[in-house]
């Protein structure tokens, strides 16, 4: 195989990788945040699906290079939504009991949803025309 050709590989498998795993680590947040509600601690869901601020700057780097469509960010920002949440709730405790700040982190994954399948049909749509 040619060097040109493991390159090529090599980027295809990194362009969807980039895709992918911002849905993987939303996927993590939010079964998280389910296995919360059930006051059930998952550290195998918090190990995989922690996330600092560099990786996240590192992924929305590379949406912008990749030049990804709204559809692909929307997981980028749900991330992003919901480690500003649970940052602030960390430094200053938001006055809340523990189930209901669950549920205000359920409704924000149901309006994230909501938006992810608006601009996947969009994507779609505009797709089908051309």
């Amino acid at each position: 195989m040619k060097v040109e050709d493991k390159q090529k590989v090599l980027y295809k498998i990194e362009l969807r990788l980039l895709k992918v795993i911002p849905m993987l680590l939303a996927l993590c947040y939010l079964s998280n945040t389910i296995l919360s509600l059930c006051e059930y601690d998952s550290v195998i869901f918090s190990i995989l699906g922690g996330m600092s601020v560099l990786p996240l700057i590192f992924l929305y780097v590379s949406s912008y290079v990749f030049k990804f469509c709204a559809y692909h960010r929307m997981f980028l920002h749900y991330i992003v939504v919901n480690d500003v949440i649970n940052w602030f709730d960390y430094t200053y405790g938001i006055p809340m009991s523990y189930r209901w700040l669950v549920v205000v982190h359920i409704a924000i994954a149901g309006i994230f949803l909501f938006l992810i399948l608006y601009f996947k049909f969009k994507v779609c749509k505009k797709q089908l025309q051309n």
